[in-house]
């Protein structure tokens, strides 16, 4: 019988030889306008964000501002004691952790919503414009949205109050009641947000593969089949990302709208450690207290922030590390 001849495999050496690694100074040559600029940003979180951070010695301290941080009295955890044990404590914690929690269970998911009513838009100059109308409350100052809020539900010729007593009822100074300054504070927030926080959501639904909805149209699925099946799973990892840093910042309320909205009428809904350590360090001076406790509250949001990006990674999604 006849053999067959067979051909010999191309020898692997015959492949393209490994590429060699750039040396530092190549490297620095290609890339190095980009760290340049790069400088300036990293320059500014240096001075401004870790230089000022040995500033946190005080809060161990009894600190006299003649004799510096290094030549004050050292007390250790005197403040934190102090502060544990004060009246405010309960206060501070119950107003500031379910502020925070109420923030989460009605802003948070807010922007979520708008983004999906947005993609469902089709008719794209009307979705441009409302887009631009949901984006401008954002660019409004704080400072002029209380003040909207304080026109608006004054006693004296406000909207809704004029309303109020063409119903028949009796004027309500909602600023001067503790039980409405949560939900003004809540609304206020979603007003001014809600438009600028769906810019994320509607950035991470462009990057769906269009084919997904095309299949899911040919396979009957509805309007509401396609987002609950290819739109919601396809931004999950978005939006854990996103609540992990709502959880991380449970604590860290906008204590400025806080202090507009804020008088020792609803001091007992109002009060949070944001605005209680203005009050102790700036206007009454306790620099050591006052870092103290604010320092606490570090402490308090590194651990939310840990324990919620721990969960997400348990849960098997998508986790910041």
């Amino acid at each position: 019988m006849q053999k067959r001849k067979t051909k010999s495999l191309p020898h692997r050496a015959a492949e393209q030889p490994p590429r060699q690694k750039k040396s530092l100074a190549a490297y620095l040559r290609s890339s190095g306008a980009l760290y340049v600029m790069a400088v300036p940003g990293m320059l500014s979180v240096l001075l401004f964000s870790y230089v000022p951070m040995y500033g946190v010695l005080i809060a161990f301290q009894k600190y006299s501002p003649a004799k510096g941080v290094f030549g004050s009295e050292w007390v250790g955890l005197e403040h934190f004691q102090t502060f544990f044990e004060s009246p405010y404590c309960v206060r501070l914690f119950a107003n500031t952790f379910l502020l925070g929690i109420l923030t989460i269970l009605f802003s948070f998911p807010a922007p979520i919503i708008l983004a999906l009513l947005f993609n469902e838009m089709r008719n794209m100059r009307l979705k441009r414009i409302a887009q631009t109308i949901s984006y401008i409350p954002y660019f409004i100052s704080v400072v002029v949205v209380v003040g909207l809020l304080k026109q608006l539900l004054t006693t004296n010729g406000g909207v809704i109050n004029s309303m109020i007593e063409m119903l028949g009822f009796a004027p309500k100074d909602f600023f001067a009641d503790p039980q409405w300054f949560r939900p003004l504070y809540i609304l206020s927030g979603i007003w001014s947000g809600i438009g600028y926080g769906s810019i994320i959501y509607l950035a991470a639904i462009s990057g769906i593969n269009p084919e997904l909805y095309e299949s899911a149209v040919l396979d009957g699925a509805s309007r509401w089949q396609q987002i609950r099946h290819i739109t919601l799973p396809c931004i999950s990892s978005t939006v854990i990302i996103q609540l992990i840093f709502a959880i991380g910042g449970i604590v860290g309320n906008d204590y400025q709208k806080i202090l507009l909205m804020q008088s020792p009428l609803n001091y007992s809904t109002s009060d949070v450690f944001s605005t209680f350590v203005y009050r102790e360090g700036i206007l009454g001076g306790s620099y050591s207290y006052s870092t103290a406790v604010n320092l606490l509250t570090s402490v308090i949001s590194v651990i939310f922030l840990l324990l919620a990006n721990w969960f997400a990674r348990y849960a098997g999604e998508e986790a910041l590390f």
